[in-house]
């Protein structure tokens, strides 16, 4: 009897086992995780999951570890052209898709992939792709591929009786390169395909797709950090982040006093900023055109300077200087130690970031060389110490050692900030600018 073919969102023991040390090491990686809306995912329905796409791999395990569910995802089709790469990627659960500048011929290869994913969704597995199709660092967006919306539609057509859903998913980074940021995961209100097709009868196909491709790219940009891509861009950025302290502290204030989650509230100042200008644009051009000049000023001052966005934004910046200090004093003697042990890491991701064009791969390549790299080291840093000396001193230095890649980052991001902090509180020039922004939006 032939041995059935195992599909790709088959239960696998060793991705199962995987997954556990995955989504530890990635929570590691951020200092703070934040998932909003994870009560708007349909249950027991297929699930189609529509992020945006700004940090290559970090995207994708954001998703995944979203809760304990498998999911299958698609990535572009050239880098499975290694039969050792494909076969580690299907291991992963990701399926190869072609892309337009792949050519027509590659594209048609496509359906494969839609039937593959049908098959997932039929089992009621979440099948995860990015729309946008490529990625960009940026707190906007791009415009949305049709792959979606042919697996939706086919899928959909396939499965008459089980409800399918889109799920737009907004994943916002606190800093796009940086090892250690922050990252908030926000579920957009979901689509739900059966009643839209019912709602459209008449449209052809393409007007159906068309519709809905504008349906998911709002509901995207809902669930992000949503700046416009255009020339205004980073006055818009510097504006925000002048004024989200302020921002946070009025809704202190309206819901008397009671604490919202400091990434919720981010995200919830920053978008009224964002909105504040494009009416003001429309409303008041003149003391539009006033902000957005001091907003491009200011941002290309702070980046000359060389200071960080962090030390305009802080929320209570003298306590905060405070205890960076005393942090970085008294971790210092450990720090120094372990970060020599991981020199081994630092210099093996120096060289591949000279080999990157695109530094939005950065913290994917760092991610995954703490993940391999730093167990091994462990290793060969416990058998020395087991060699040397006895088990009683052993075990604790073996203990001592495994949070370093952290800690010792930790303390250089507080040292490197606190040098920015003091830039900023010396630099009487860019902080009028910031007064002048937040008298302008808050008319003080």
């Amino acid at each position: 009897m032939a041995k059935k073919e195992k599909k790709i969102q088959d239960y696998n023991f060793w991705y199962w086992f995987l997954r556990h040390y995955v989504d530890l090491t990635l929570k590691l990686s951020y200092r703070n995780v934040r998932y909003a809306g994870l009560n708007k995912i349909p249950e027991n329905s297929a699930v189609i999951y529509a992020p945006n796409h700004t940090n290559a791999l970090m995207d994708a395990l954001m998703i995944l570890a979203m809760d304990r569910k498998p999911k299958v995802f698609v990535a572009r089709a050239d880098i499975f052209r290694s039969p050792v790469l494909a076969k580690i990627f299907s291991f992963f659960k990701i399926m190869p898709i072609m892309r337009m500048r792949d050519g027509i011929d590659e594209v048609k290869k496509n359906n494969q992939t839609i039937e593959r994913a049908v098959e997932v969704l039929r089992d009621k597995v979440p099948f995860c792709i990015f729309p946008e199709g490529q990625h960009q660092a940026k707190y906007s967006s791009l415009p949305l591929s049709k792959g979606i919306f042919r697996i939706a539609f086919q899928a959909q057509d396939l499965m008459p009786d089980m409800p399918l859903y889109i799920v737009p998913v907004g994943i916002r980074y606190g800093h796009f390169f940086r090892f250690r940021s922050t990252v908030r995961v926000q579920i957009g209100d979901p689509i739900n395909v059966k009643e839209f097709l019912a709602e459209h009868p008449e449209s052809t196909p393409q007007e159906q797709m068309n519709i809905l491709k504008e349906i998911l790219a709002e509901r995207m940009r809902e669930s992000i950090f949503y700046i416009p891509d255009d020339e205004d861009y980073d006055a818009t950025f510097e504006i925000c982040a002048t004024t989200v302290k302020s921002q946070v502290r009025q809704f202190a204030r309206k819901s008397g006093g009671k604490k919202m989650h400091n990434l919720d509230a981010h995200f919830l100042a920053n978008n009224q900023i964002v909105k504040y200008i494009a009416d003001l644009k429309q409303e008041n051009p003149e003391k539009a055109e006033k902000l957005l000049k001091l907003g491009a000023e200011a941002f290309k001052l702070r980046k000359s300077k060389k200071i960080n966005i962090e030390s305009v934004s802080l929320k209570y910046p003298v306590l905060s200087r405070i205890l960076k200090s005393l942090f970085v004093i008294a971790t210092l003697p450990y720090c120094i130690p372990v970060s020599i042990l991981t020199l081994p890491i630092k210099a093996l991701l120096a060289f591949l970031f000279t080999k990157l064009k695109d530094q939005a791969f950065h913290n994917s390549v760092r991610y995954v060389a703490n993940l391999v790299l730093w167990p091994i080291l462990m290793i060969i840093y416990a058998v020395i110490a087991y060699s040397l000396l006895p088990w009683q001193w052993a075990l604790p230095l073996t203990l001592i050692l495994l949070p370093a890649p952290i800690v010792a980052h930790e303390t250089w991001r507080l040292m490197r900030l606190a040098i920015s902090d003091l830039k900023y509180i010396f630099n009487k020039e860019l902080q009028q600018k910031h007064k002048e922004i937040k008298k302008l939006v808050f008319n003080k």
